[in-house]
Formats: C-alpha cells, structure tokens, sequence
C-alpha cells in the first residue's frame, strides 16, 4: 500500500509542478496572445473556479464509474493523456486570445483527472487506519511541489516555455501509467471492514476547512514576505519562503501517530488553534531566526491539518462515497486560492484598509476555523 501511496505523491508532485510552471509562463503566453498582463491574475482566479466546480463533478463521477466498474485508473490515465497534451500545446496557442483561453479552459476541465480521482483511487485499496499515514505520504509529495516552487521560478527565467512543458507532460504521463499498472495488481480492502464513525458533522468541517485554507493563503501568499523583508534582502525570499513547508515536510512523520493518539477531530482543531499561535509569533518575531521557527511551527500546523483533513473526507464517504467528499474538499481549497488571488488582482491587498488588519488577519481566520470545527466536534 505504501508503493502506491509513493506514485500517488510522484503524481501530486508532477501536477503541482505543472501548475507552477503554468503560473510562471502565463504573463508571457497572455502577452504573446495579445492578453494583457493585468488580467494574469483572473485568469488564474477562473482557473481555480473551473477545479472547484470540476472536483465536485468528477468526485461524485468517480463514486458512480466505481460502483459499476469496480477499477477507474484507466479513466483517470484517459483523462490524463488529454490533460497532458493539451497542456503541451499552451506555449504554441499564443497566436491568438481566443486559442490561448480555449487551452487553457480545456486543460483546467481535464486537470481535475489529477486531483481528487487518485486520493479516491488510494482510498480504495487502503484499510481505514492506514488512511493518515497513507495522506501523510500522498502530502509529501503536494508539499515538496510548493517548496521548490520558488526555485523553479529562478532556474525557468529566460528558458524557452516548450521545453519544460515537455519534458513536465512527459514524466507525469509516465507516473500516471505506473500508478495505473500497480493499481492492476492491487486488492481491494476487505468489503466487511466496518465503516468508520464520523468525525464531525460535515457542514461543519467544509465551513471550517474553507476558512482555514484562506488563512493558510493570506499567511504563506500575502504575509509571509513582508514579513521576511524586515530582517532579509529581497534576494533572499526564494531561499526563506519554502521554510514554511520544511515543517509541513516535517510534520508528515508524527502526523499520522498523532491522528491516531487524538482523534482526527481533535488533530484538526488543536492543529488549527497551533497555527494560529505560530501566526502571531511570527508576527511579533524580533529576529529572522525566530520568525523562520514561527514559519516551521505554521507550516507543521497545516501539514497536520492537511493530513487529518484528507484523512475525515475518506472517513466521510466510507465506503463508496469518497469521491464526492475528496472532490468537495478540494473544491473548498481552490476557493480559497481563487479568494486570494482575486484579492491581489483587484488591488485589495495593497490597499491601506488591507494594510491595516492583514497583520491579524491569517491568525484569527485560522482560530475562527478552530472554534467551527471544535462546534463540529462537540455536536
């Protein structure tokens, strides 16, 4: 099981990959097709609308092709290939507006193959206690594509577009057919494992994953530079910003031991309220060294909740429904990105009002998700 877990975080890798390059390209492609550079930053907020309506449609999809055929990774591989070539064919669509958006619309459909489909692939064949070591292996690899995110912005400047989007679609194409042959060779979970226990409500858990995801994105997207460019030259922030994911790396190997001492409901309200603490001490950091701890503290926090989250969706759906409930949780956090980017495209988060309450802001979202989900917990 952990060897299928290990493809699925190659994947989760490769796809966040993909995405970054597509963020780091997209100014040049836009400008190549006549687009404006100020409308970037809404293309990529109606990207994330299209997953978040495509999670929730391809998760209750998945739920359905599995009740009636039992195996979906040749589905996910179909969908895949299509996301791959369309994806090949962005740095050559710049020829015109409407070819570019028509892409890039195709590829935002297709990409959603790529994100809850194989969590409810692994969900499949993983018995219900393995799940939080299972989501702490898969998040490893969602956590190691943020972290080199910054550096591939370093090492893509000035190289033509065509050759890293080839040589991206190519390897992830190539994970996705090793992911579909070991799926071949795996049994099911036993059909008479008892269904788990909810471990809150689910109202309460998507208002408090939705408000917790929006935090971690003010923090690691809007706050965490300025705050570095207090102690550290401008130069240096590629260097610092993937601190924050040393400790979500970090967390992943107590994470699933302290889902099972805790309880998943717990873990998530204790890792909120943590982050919440690591939040403001890094807004009262007097030093680099210790804002970079209060960074690695928030970073552990989300990569606990993030681990327990994905672990309370499969125990949502068990068994049969995983799909929607994955879907649904991924919807929520490309809400969350497409919150935040609209707001710095639409010159909110440089506004003085914004100036004003941003210091506070990530801190009290998170405690705010803590006390939803504790409310969740309780009832």
């Amino acid at each position: 099981m952990s060897g299928l877990a290990v493809l699925v975080a190659i994947v989760q890798f490769l796809f966040g990959t993909t995405w970054t390059m597509y963020v780091i390209y997209l100014p040049q492609l836009a400008q190549n097709a006549g687009i404006g550079r100020e409308w970037v930053p809404w293309i990529l907020a109606a990207d994330q609308l299209v997953f978040a309506a495509m999670d929730v449609a391809t998760g209750f999809w998945v739920d359905r092709v599995r009740a009636a055929l039992g195996r979906f990774g040749l589905w996910i591989l179909a969908g895949t290939l299509v996301t791959c070539v369309v994806f090949l064919v962005l740095p050559f669509a710049g020829a015109s507006a409407g070819m570019l958006l028509a892409a890039i619309a195709i590829w935002a459909i297709t990409s959603s193959a790529l994100r809850s489909p194989p969590w409810a692939l692994l969900s499949r064949y993983a018995a219900t206690p393995s799940l939080p070591w299972v989501s702490a292996i898969v998040l490893f690899g969602t956590c190691m594509a943020s972290a080199t995110a910054p550096y591939l912005g370093i090492v893509l400047r000035g190289v033509d577009a065509r050759v890293p989007f080839a040589l991206s679609t190519v390897t992830l194409a190539a994970a996705v057919v090793l992911l579909l042959l070991a799926e071949r060779h795996m049994a099911p979970k036993q059909a008479a494992e008892p269904k788990p226990v909810p471990p809150l409500r689910s109202p309460f858990y998507f208002a408090g994953m939705l408000i917790l995801a929006f935090g971690f994105q003010v923090h690691f997207a809007l706050t965490s530079a300025p705050r570095y460019l207090h102690f550290a030259a401008r130069e240096q922030l590629p260097y610092l910003i993937p601190v924050f994911w040393v400790g979500f790396a970090g967390s992943m190997i107590v994470a699933a031991r302290l889902v099972k001492r805790w309880g998943t409901a717990d873990a998530m309200v204790i890792s909120a309220a943590l982050g919440a603490l690591a939040m403001l001490g890094a807004v009262f950091a007097p030093s680099l060294g210790l804002l970079i701890a209060a960074e690695i503290v928030a970073g552990a926090s989300w990569g606990l909740g993030s681990c327990t989250a994905y672990s309370a969706a499969v125990a949502f759906g068990r068994s049969g429904r995983e799909g929607r409930f994955l879907g649904s949780l991924f919807a929520v956090l490309a809400l969350a990105v497409a919150a935040r980017i609209a707001l710095a495209g639409s010159g909110a988060a440089q506004s003085h009002a914004f100036s004003v309450v941003q210091p506070w802001l990530a801190e009290t979202l998170w405690l705010c998700a803590a006390l939803v989900l504790l409310a969740g917990r309780l009832r």
